[in-house]
């Protein structure tokens, strides 16, 4: 158990901390760089990032699932804040396979093409579901801290 935990912590900060980091710090400081230099600097700072949110959502839903085995024999046992968090991260999943898979992949061709105008679009809806999955992630933490005292 305690060895699930910290897998589920760690993986939880490095994609909740990845994107507040993504949309509170380089987001603003990228903005006033030209398109041919910010847009493939999101790129490639994606590129980098993406490889361990690939991780997260491998490894929270594993040991989210390996916890509730072991410490309520399953979901029938399960409190109200277990199944929050269960259907955030789900959501979360959902919306970075999107990301991934749709815009992230038409930003890279874009960029690679030089069309600055047609990467720009993408990364204006990657910031936008970016932006709603770090409030839906903050909101998990926040329901998996303070959700074992509500009553």
């Amino acid at each position: 158990m305690p060895v699930a935990l910290a897998l589920h912590l760690v993986a939880a900060v490095i994609w909740v901390g990845g994107m507040f980091f993504a949309y509170m710090a380089l987001r603003p400081a990228a903005a006033s760089m030209e398109p041919a230099q910010r847009l493939p600097l999101w790129s490639r700072t994606f590129g980098r990032f993406f490889p361990w949110v690939w991780a997260a959502v491998i490894a929270l839903p594993a040991t989210g699932y390996w916890m509730i085995i072991q410490a309520f024999g399953g979901m029938a046992h399960a409190g109200l804040r277990i199944n929050i968090m269960q259907t955030l991260g789900v959501i979360m999943i959902l919306l970075y396979l999107h990301v991934f898979f749709a815009p992230y992949r038409r930003l890279n061709r874009a960029v690679t093409a030089g069309d600055f105008a047609a990467a720009s679009k993408q990364l204006t809806q990657i910031r936008r579901l970016i932006g709603i999955n770090l409030l839906i992630g903050l909101t998990t933490i926040v329901v998996a801290g303070a959700g074992r005292y509500w009553h």
